[in-house]
């Protein structure tokens, strides 16, 4: 009984003792749901948080009145200001796991006017114990507010053509590559290949998953998908089952100066991959493409848009499922948008954009690979799949929230598009149709096929100019293997 007495006790007085004095940031709490009360009672256990709670906001007519662990609601999110004013708040912490951005910018934007630090609870996924606990609140950042709710993924028909299968990734070490590695060995793969050229890349895709990486595991390798023979060796060797090709060259201005790569990688690379999956008979192929593709008017667009086209061909010549899924930018990606305005704040300015009224499509990485890994349980032989990427965002726009966010006075100074750079992406070309038939964020669309025999036959010796006229030629051009070029100096003897 005593036991008892003394269990009760301990629960009453934490649940009505007053806000603790504890030094800290004195935090306002928006939502006084399930998931804000045991971030509170969080924060009373790990008072090495710095996280002091003062109140909850809550929009909910329900909770007025309400109090959690002696910790009140105070009023709605519209008193975000009166009760920052009259607690002496320091801190926001949104209690709200996978709010959308259209929750977390007005707070954000709010909070930064106020003065005060901004901060949320992260997405259920992002935390390892998928519970609310202090010590998994971190900043905002430009995914929260960039970002969309969860993607519903169907995971019965992933896990059938994933689960105890050889899994290869080209590409691996990259962001997307690494991140398919991550969601992809959560289906349980038999094997899980990770193949890039770059070694660096590999050690640090091995210890996000393994937690170790000694890089002397079957699961890495090492190799160029330049190098056919290499290639088509190991793949005869490891015996794939289905393949991810991340792999490829991807920054705009890089490849307007060096088409000769641009060819290389994304197009005869990819045409390396392609044979070296149809020689092992690999069941499901997913190339990894970009809305640059679509109506192409740079060397990366167009030479994404003939690895969809080279894609498409094999479709109709092996028994697997190939497909090509094109999508925008990603957040957070190496050499994005978000880390070189960060990188610029950080050293004071300026931020370098391109055009005030530029715009791109955004979309988290792990959104993106979610889709890219539910494309291949949907998609039809051959086609492209688009991912919606929501709406378009002004990039001026993204370097004045991250300006704000940072706290400093920093310029922003309009640089001038680049050779083959768009005002505006799209996702769609002029003459492609948006059916979303099986999944409400994923497209269907045909593409024209092209031959990998077309693109082996060019020659390597010839001048960016010739490289150039090919890849209008390889696009445009309904049937390139009977085109201008069939017997023309582009082609090697």
């Amino acid at each position: 009984m005593m036991l008892i007495t003394r269990a009760l006790w301990r629960r009453l007085t934490m649940r009505l003792a007053p806000v603790s004095s504890a030094s800290g940031q004195r935090a306002i709490i928006i939502g006084a749901g399930g998931s804000g009360a045991r971030l509170v009672h969080s924060m009373r256990s790990h008072p090495e948080s710095g996280l002091v709670p003062l109140g909850f906001l809550d929009d909910d007519p329900w909770m007025r009145n309400r109090r959690h662990f002696g910790v009140a609601v105070l009023g709605t999110t519209a008193d975000l200001e009166r009760v920052v004013a009259s607690t002496g708040a320091t801190a926001v912490v949104v209690a709200l796991p996978g709010a959308s951005k259209e929750v977390i910018k007005p707070l954000v934007d709010r909070a930064a006017r106020l003065g005060i630090t901004i901060k949320v609870l992260p997405p259920f996924a992002e935390s390892f114990a998928s519970r609310a606990d202090v010590r998994d609140v971190r900043d905002v950042n430009m995914t929260d507010i960039l970002g969309r709710a969860a993607v519903e993924t169907d995971l019965e028909a992933i896990a059938g053509y994933v689960t105890g299968k050889r899994v290869l990734v080209t590409g691996a070490g990259g962001s997307i590559g690494s991140e398919l590695c991550r969601q992809l060995n959560r289906y349980g793969p038999a094997e899980l290949i990770m193949l890039d050229r770059d070694e660096s890349a590999l050690h640090a895709v091995q210890l996000s998953i393994h937690g170790r990486a000694l890089l002397d595991s079957p699961d890495v390798v090492l190799n160029d998908i330049r190098d056919e023979p290499a290639l088509r060796r190991i793949f005869q060797d490891r015996r794939p089952e289905v393949v991810f090709h991340a792999a490829a060259l991807k920054h705009l201005p890089m490849l307007e100066q060096y088409p000769h790569e641009a060819l290389k990688t994304n197009v005869l690379g990819t045409a390396n991959v392609l044979r070296a999956a149809t020689d092992v008979g690999v069941s499901t192929f997913v190339n990894i493409s970009t809305d640059k593709a679509a109506d192409p008017t740079s060397v990366l667009g167009y030479s994404k848009r003939v690895a969809e086209r080279l894609t498409a061909a094999t479709a109709k010549e092996a028994d697997g499922a190939y497909i090509s899924v094109r999508f925008g930018n990603v957040l957070g990606s190496r050499g994005s948008v978000l880390h070189t305005f960060t990188a610029q704040i950080a050293s004071g300015g300026p931020v370098t954009v391109v055009h005030p009224e530029i715009t791109r499509y955004f979309m988290t990485v792990e959104e993106a690979v979610q889709l890219v890994i539910q494309a291949g349980a949907i998609g039809e032989d051959g086609e492209v799949m688009i991912l919606d990427m929501g709406e378009p965002v002004k990039i001026v726009d993204v370097a004045r929230q991250l300006i704000a966010m940072s706290g400093k006075n920093v310029d922003i100074v309009y640089t001038g598009l680049r050779e083959g750079e768009k005002l505006h992406e799209r996702l769609f070309g002029g003459a492609e149709s948006d059916e979303r038939s099986k999944h409400p964020l994923v497209s269907h669309s045909a593409v024209s096929p092209l031959s990998t025999n077309v693109v082996h036959a060019f020659d390597l010796g010839a001048t960016d100019s010739d490289v150039l006229e090919a890849f209008e030629d390889w696009v445009h051009l309904p049937d390139p293997e009977h085109s201008m070029f069939g017997d023309a100096h582009h082609r090697s003897a």
